[in-house]
């Protein structure tokens, strides 16, 4: 368990090396996938197998997905001694643990930065992988392997007319459940989601509530804080996290800036992040495509103006940041609308040692 950015490729590549035994690594998506294949065939010589996004090339070291290596895994249980697993928190979630219970592979590694879920399943690692071998915390390395940081945040507040539309969607909903509750004490939001299938006045709940996610996270006050932190740190290459594709689309075309959502093709993902490395985009915003893994160039500015409630994903966003550029301090902003439910989120993503030293602004 290592912090983004401090090695935790190399360390797999040396095990490899050292090792040399037939290895077979397995990576949430196709990006991944064929990133683990640059970096062996670069540090270690190999033209390693591909079995995934439509290739079934077997080698004695080979790369897949989680999805392909459960597909595959009758064919493949036995042909590998060594299963790396990156971003092993993936591993124990739906039809995944396949991939390691079908295999005979006597030898296994796991990697990540961030092991915990929230379903508390991150224990079953110890039968899919084995016990945590090492563990480095992020002050550890602060300052040294990666980059010192700053984590700020800023509270915005929504228009008049925000306001009254949000109270009055909050209404709806908040009226809906007591209705429900009246003669169901023990009526939850699952309960709701359950009945939204077959309850007109349950889908009407539902829109109420995704109408008033959408004002808190699109609040027309917090592209003009973006606006505000592009020229300070004008120069600079900035990496904008959203919560939704919405606010992603709502960013890229305000400021002209290219956009990164999960439909977006390899060619077209490539070209974004090369294009950020070179200088000719400033700002690259993107939804949940960039959280984990995928190799950045060296940037030391990230605004969060969405997310969920994960203390994984507010760990793995610092995480981009935070690969060192000489003594350039990287600092990561969280933008969040004042007296709505992004208060909790935000409170709650952040209960964790990466953000401890967070400072408060008001806009």
């Amino acid at each position: 368990v290592m912090p983004t950015g401090t090695g935790k490729t190399e360390v797999a590549l040396h095990i490899m090396a050292k090792s040399r035994r037939g290895t077979l690594i397995v990576s949430p998506v196709r990006d991944l996938m064929y990133q683990w294949h640059r970096r062996i065939q670069a540090g270690l010589g190999y033209d390693a197998g591909i079995i995934g996004d439509n290739v079934f090339r077997l080698t004695p070291v080979s790369v897949t997905t989680y999805d392909s290596a459960c597909i595959h895994m009758h064919k493949l249980g036995n042909r590998f001694e060594l299963l790396i697993f990156d971003e092993c928190h993936h591993l124990p979630g739906g039809l995944r643990r396949e991939a390691a219970l079908m295999s005979a592979a006597p030898f296994r590694l796991g990697l990540t930065a961030t092991l915990e879920r929230a379903d508390g399943r991150h224990r079953d690692l110890d039968e899919l992988i084995g016990p945590v071998v090492y563990e480095l915390a992020i002050d550890d390395v602060r300052g040294k392997t990666l980059a010192d940081y700053e984590v700020i945040r800023i509270v915005v507040h929504l228009s008049a007319d925000e306001r009254q539309r949000y109270d009055e969607l909050s209404r709806h909903v908040r009226e809906y459940m007591m209705r429900r509750r009246e003669n169901d004490p023990g009526f939850t939001w699952e309960d709701l989601c359950k009945d939204v299938g077959s309850n007109p006045d349950a889908r009407a709940a539902m829109r109420s509530y995704r109408a008033k996610m959408a004002i808190e996270e699109r609040a027309e006050e917090k592209l003009r804080v973006l606006e505000d932190l592009f020229r300070l740190h004008a120069g600079s290459p900035c990496l904008v996290f959203a919560g939704s594709n919405a606010m992603a689309r709502d960013i890229s075309r305000r400021f002209l800036v290219p956009c990164l959502l999960s439909h977006c093709g390899k060619r077209e993902r490539l070209d974004a992040i090369q294009g950020l490395a070179e200088g000719r985009y400033p700002v690259l915003v993107a939804n949940r495509v960039l959280d984990e893994g995928v190799d950045l160039p060296s940037v030391n500015v990230a605004i969060v103006v969405g997310g969920g409630a994960s203390t994984r994903q507010a760990k793995q966003r610092l995480g981009r940041v935070l690969r060192r550029s000489g003594n350039a301090k990287a600092v990561l902003y969280e933008v969040v609308t004042d007296d709505t439910n992004e208060v909790k989120r935000s409170r709650t993503r952040r209960a964790n040692d990466a953000y401890s030293r967070t400072r408060h602004r008001r806009h």
